[in-house]
């Protein structure tokens, strides 16, 4: 048995237990002290690890465990809000024992007051939904509205945001992240029996990348399924769209965010976040081969124009141009702090214009067509 294996085992067994027996019970006590015990066996190899439980996958950091497929308590933990565990390189037996007591509240729908703890013990195990990193820290609503339909992306950023952390922090993707983002997306996209668009506004120029990648990845999908794609790869070009950006995290702060036009140098450097982003999904994962040709090309012009520059002319792949057409729309409708954004009639104006220079004619003239007959769908949010 492995020691990710060993641990969940012993955990799920300690929860198992403490459902049993009061505090101060013998049984309790021992059955807390193996979890412990075993998360500091697991913590000699990996001291920082990481879990994820996803319908019937329970992932190791990036890793889906075989051996614990179809897992009951994968399940039980995702139905209580336990989809992501995190746990630091020193965790004291109180604090373990402390994290299990709020996990079992969760899955015994109990109710206690643990205010004193959070405020006066480290964060050193966070847990929580998909992009909730941890009880301790506050979730932003973005409420977006239908006539007859009301939603929340905020778990969706706080996922990209941490996403994007991971990544510049460790130099490898969270892809259990990425797919349940855009899973979540879908969903949301067809919460009523005609699609709708749910698109976040900017509020603060800072969040433009979160925002950026979250729209673009609806853009794409919506797209691709009006294309007539299957659905599986709607999902594929989602997973594209949302990581197309992804270079960006290592891009440096007072370029990304300068509210002034980049010199000459500087531009050189953001324009290399097309190949920083293909380098880091490569490295992640060599299965998103297409995701990572996406972060590559999404600015490469079908004129053969835009960056980076190719010694040798080809064509760029399907998703490529959907993703471009994508980008350039939501670039150009949200407020910079150099330019106001565009209506969303000139935005569609500009594609056309551009259509058979820039942009694949067939693909921006379906997406012209396709946000036209989705006037009135377009649900806007912002990040509070």
């Amino acid at each position: 048995m492995s020691d990710p294996v060993k641990f969940l085992t012993s955990f799920a067994q300690a929860l198992s237990t403490m459902a049993l027996y009061s505090d101060g019970h013998p049984a309790r006590t021992r059955a807390i002290d193996r979890a412990y015990r075993a998360l500091h066996e697991l913590q000699h190899e990996d001291p920082k690890p990481e879990f994820s439980f996803l319908g019937e996958e329970t992932v190791y950091r990036s890793v889906a465990l075989r051996e614990m497929r179809d897992w009951e308590w994968a399940g039980r933990l995702a139905n209580a809000g336990v989809q992501r565990l995190e746990f630091e390189a020193e965790v004291s037996r109180d604090e373990f024992e402390d994290f299990l007591e709020q996990v079992l509240a969760r899955l015994t729908l109990s109710v206690i007051d643990t205010s004193e703890a959070r405020t006066t013990r480290r964060a050193t195990i966070k847990f929580g939904a998909i992009g909730i990193r941890g009880e301790q820290r506050e979730a932003r609503q973005v409420a977006v509205p239908t006539a007859t339909l009301s939603f929340s992306l905020h778990e969706e950023i706080d996922a990209v945001q941490w996403m994007h952390q991971s990544v510049g922090a460790r130099g490898q993707l969270p892809l259990v992240e990425a797919e349940a983002v855009v899973r979540s997306l879908s969903v949301a996209m067809h919460g009523e029996s005609e699609l709708v668009l749910p698109l976040l506004t900017l509020k603060e120029f800072d969040q433009y990348t979160t925002t950026h990648c979250l729209n673009v990845s609806v853009l794409t999908m919506a797209l691709a399924e009006y294309l007539g794609l299957a659905a599986v790869d709607v999902r594929t070009f989602g997973v594209a769209g949302l990581l197309h950006d992804l270079g960006k995290v290592r891009i440096p702060m007072e370029i990304l965010n300068k509210p002034g036009k980049l010199t000459d140098e500087e531009r050189t450097v953001m324009q290399n976040h097309t190949v920083e982003g293909a380098k880091l999904i490569i490295a992640s994962d060599r299965e998103l081969d297409m995701a990572a040709a996406v972060a590559y090309e999404h600015h490469i012009m079908l004129n053969g124009g835009g960056y980076p520059a190719r010694h040798f002319a080809r064509d760029t792949h399907k998703a490529s141009k959907l993703v471009h057409v994508c980008d350039v729309f939501d670039a150009l409708r949200t407020k910079r702090p150099y330019r106001d954004a565009w209506e969303t009639e000139r935005v569609l104006g500009y594609l056309e214009e551009r259509a058979g220079t820039e942009f694949e004619p067939e693909i921006a003239g379906a997406f012209v067509k396709m946000m036209r007959g989705l006037e009135g769908k377009v649900m806007e949010g912002e990040i509070e």
